[in-house]
């Protein structure tokens, strides 16, 4: 028997490719809301028209089949309307947060050489002050009418739908290549799965530089159901989010743990009755304590799935909480393959790892990346850097980080990255960032020997932080030390602190 676990259900590629979506719901029920939440509501008809009239003016200044389209902009059914019209001129879109800095956007866009950028109206100037004339920076507003539908691309499962930057080791981050064929195969497996129709509506918890979002947007726009947009400024107030998982009748809420226990800690969800609409409720990111999940599980008789995949991968295993699962101590298992992908554990010495032995998880199939921007194309299966343990029935559990990668609130940091920016500042000598504490009381804490004679401040050290990096990347604690401890062989001590948390 093979020891590769293979989805057994892997379904067949879906032919087509992501900007086919909209249009296609857009064409069976042109009235039919396509994108809601605070920031208003579009129909399908009214995102296919928004689109075109963002491709005919992408189009004109050049961009086409095979380029990179940057979209810097606040969640919105404008911004949605520009991811999907950089799809149709057959390029790649390639987003950021509107919250983070312009440097990095500007800096994102000239590592990946857009062809263009579209930003909302205030972000747009800084942008095209940074990238000068050669690099086009549009407004998400439709322009003018579109003269007609705009023309197929001719884009195929081969070629790039998105680019989403990740944290990266060397202290730049990596931008993770997305195939439209890789990206249809996790859609598609979602919508089987989750039974999803145009009856649902999807709540969108995660920025779209995020790859939990792939499957709130495509999912439904491939089913013809609505997506409900959640503000990212309300991403972690889990009051709001408890309002609006009721008041948008949300029936699939997919998220990191971190935020659904928020929204039962300090949002109020469990004094309420469940929603009778909510059908689903997806997690991914990080492990789901077994405390809040128990909580979660007696206050709905939704669905429970725990997702599990980096981004190099899509979703790559997946598994349904069952009433046994709330029996253990720790987390639940992260399952068996899913998407059509084989996955194995693979121990130190090369062999596959069997039931009850550890291993690294090693991914290969149709959801995985072509490979970073930059890089040769991945060549044959991927190593996720994730060490888990197989189960007696072939499933896995999750343990943690090979190589120590740091999560927080659901987000993949490199300290690398962290750490070369806060070296940076004039007054730092040297820097070395670790978590402290676990689940909701994770925080990033970084520790700061100064150059000699200075003495900067934390405002000072989070400001230089966040004209540089998104939100989620900016330093919750700052600890000055006169130096670092080291191991025996000369690196930075993390074990050390992190236990001095």
């Amino acid at each position: 028997m093979s020891p590769d676990r293979v989805d057994p259900h892997p379904g067949s590629p879906h032919p087509g490719s992501l900007h086919r979506a909209v249009r296609d719901a857009a064409a069976r029920t042109p009235g039919a809301p396509a994108v809601t939440g605070p920031a208003g509501t579009a129909t399908y008809a009214e995102l296919d028209r928004h689109a075109d009239a963002l491709a005919w003016a992408l189009a004109e200044r050049g961009v086409g089949r095979g380029d990179r389209v940057v979209v810097r902009a606040a969640k919105s059914p404008a911004a949605v309307a520009a991811t999907q019209a950089a799809l149709r001129v057959g390029a790649c879109y390639v987003p950021v947060a509107a919250s983070a800095p312009p440097e990095r956007a500007a800096a994102l866009a000239a590592d990946c050489a857009a062809a263009a950028v579209v930003a909302d109206p205030g972000g747009a100037a800084p942008l095209r002050a940074l990238l000068g004339p050669g690099t086009p920076v549009l407004g998400t507003a439709a322009p003018d009418a579109p003269p007609g539908p705009f023309p197929d691309p001719g884009t195929g499962p081969g070629d790039l739908a998105y680019v989403l930057y990740t944290s990266g080791s060397t202290g730049r981050p990596k931008g993770v290549r997305i195939t439209h064929g890789a990206a249809r195969a996790f859609v598609d497996w979602a919508v089987r799965e989750l039974g999803v129709g145009p009856g649902d509506r999807l709540a969108n918890h995660a920025a779209f530089t995020f790859d939990l979002s792939v499957l709130d947007l495509y999912a439904a726009f491939t089913a013809g159901a609505a997506v409900s947009l959640v503000p990212e400024d309300a991403a972690f107030a889990p009051a709001l989010l408890v309002d609006h998982l009721h008041r948008e009748r949300v029936t699939v809420w997919y998220s990191v743990p971190s935020a659904l226990a928020l929204m039962m800690r300090d949002g109020g969800l469990l004094d309420r009755p469940a929603p009778p609409h909510l059908r689903a409720v997806l997690f991914a990111g990080e492990p789901f304590p077994i405390a809040p999940l128990r909580d979660l599980a007696r206050w709905t008789g939704a669905r429970l799935l725990n997702l599990y995949g980096p981004t190099e991968t899509n979703v790559c295993t997946f598994h349904e909480v069952r009433p046994e699962d709330l029996r253990r101590d720790a987390p639940v298992p992260i399952g068996r393959a899913a998407c059509g992908d084989r996955v194995r554990a693979v121990r130190p010495d090369g062999a596959a790892a069997g039931p009850g032995e550890t291993g690294e998880l090693v991914v290969e199939g149709p959801t995985v990346m072509r490979g970073y921007w930059g890089a040769p194309d991945l060549e044959g299966p991927y190593r996720t850097g994730d060490l888990v343990r197989v189960r007696a029935d072939g499933a896995f559990d999750f343990l943690g980080r090979r190589d120590r990668m740091l999560k927080v609130r659901g987000y993949r940091i490199e300290a690398g990255e962290v750490e070369s920016v806060l070296a940076t500042h004039p007054e730092v000598a040297e820097a070395a960032v670790v978590v402290h504490g676990a689940g909701l009381d994770a925080a990033l804490a970084a520790f700061v020997v100064p150059v000699p004679g200075a003495r900067p401040g934390v405002l000072s050290l989070k400001r230089h932080s966040a004209q540089r990096l998104p939100p989620y990347m900016v330093v919750d604690r700052v600890r000055l030390v006169a130096e670092l401890p080291r191991t025996g062989n000369g690196k930075v001590d993390r074990d050390a602190l992190t236990a001095a948390g």
